[in-house]
């Protein structure tokens, strides 16, 4: 009974979305899902297995992945989710770090009852949260898709070869996102220079109907709050998958490299600094996917570090291929 109801009402949805905008489903909360008195926002569509579960980068809500998510359900089931505290879901009272991101992901599965095996596909802090969800839990993984993944030492490389660069730039960044939340506690007026910093207007990336949505998002205090939560967890993160980090096995992996540095300078010459920074952001990738058996990394020409934005085709036909992998 319980089962024919939840068909039913997965098809009433999918029919309603049928004839709006792409992208619309992603504008409204689907199952919000208790996981120990709060609630996190799932989205599941298709059917098949294995089930493929989508990990945004910081920052980011379930929503990054509207071009992707959409194609995989075609061929299997595929389930995107917000992070605590972004788009739908409840805000945590834990440490906004990668290790409670996984652990949170674990109990939502388990309560919504999506069942594994999983294919894990995650961007940046989720392309670091999808690895080390398969070290935990190594027997509900079939396989990951990396897509410019966080990794620990990734400002040791890059300030190596840039005289650290790369850590004064995220140092700033943290700054920068510090006095947005102070602006955000205070309100922010429209045009204005803060605004404008902070803010900027709807995300262009976005159907525009979710943009909407995520452009009144930014503009709260709470939204900021877990932001800066997740930007102050850095090094926490780095500890953690430094502490976990361990050979793939013979898990498939396909690890997404960018073709396209984004720290370019308009109008510019790329330096001798850049390339060197680009060079050793493709080695570290490359060691990910070979420490499995079965990896490989595939440089994504055109394409800065958030792949899914700007060619979610590669995103899809490496889960493609990732299922095909496992199905043979």
């Amino acid at each position: 009974m319980k089962t024919t109801l939840l068909l039913a009402l997965t098809l009433s949805s999918s029919l309603a979305f049928a004839d709006a905008a792409p992208g619309a489903e992603f504008a409204v909360p689907h199952r919000l899902v208790d996981v120990g008195g709060r609630k996190l926002n799932l989205y599941c569509s298709g059917t098949g297995s294995p089930t493929v579960v989508f990990e945004s980068p910081s920052g980011g809500a379930g929503w990054e992945w509207w071009a992707v998510q959409p194609k995989v359900a075609a061929r299997t089931r595929a389930c995107i989710y917000d992070r605590a505290g972004y788009g739908f879901s409840d805000p945590s009272p834990r440490a906004a770090d990668v290790e409670n991101a996984v652990a949170d992901l674990h109990a939502l599965l388990q309560a919504a009852g999506v069942a594994p095996p999983y294919v894990l596909v995650g961007n940046s802090f989720g392309g670091g949260a999808a690895e080390l969800f398969a070290w935990k839990h190594p027997q509900e993984v079939q396989g990951l898709v990396l897509v410019e993944p966080m990794h620990e030492d990734e400002n040791l490389r890059a300030d190596a070869v840039t005289h650290g660069w790369m850590s004064d730039a995220e140092r700033q960044i943290v700054e920068f996102g510090t006095a947005c939340a102070a602006q955000a506690e205070k309100g922010f007026a429209p045009k204005s220079e803060a605004y404008e910093d902070c803010i900027g207007g709807v995300d262009p990336s976005l159907p525009a109907a979710v943009g909407e949505v995520g452009l009144g998002q930014r503009l709260t205090p709470a939204w900021w709050r877990v932001r800066q939560a997740e930007r102050r967890a850095l090094a926490q993160d780095r500890d953690e998958l430094r502490a976990a980090r361990k050979p793939f096995g013979d898990l498939p992996v396909i690890v997404l490299a960018r073709g396209v540095s984004p720290y370019l300078v308009p109008g510019k010459p790329q330096s001798e600094g850049n390339k060197a920074m680009e060079a050793a952001n493709l080695a570290l990738l490359t060691d990910v996917a070979h420490s499995s058996t079965h990896g490989e990394v595939r440089v994504v020409a055109g394409a800065e570090h958030v792949i899914q934005e700007t060619h979610p085709e590669a995103v899809v036909t490496a889960v493609d291929d990732m299922l095909a992998k496992i199905s043979r």
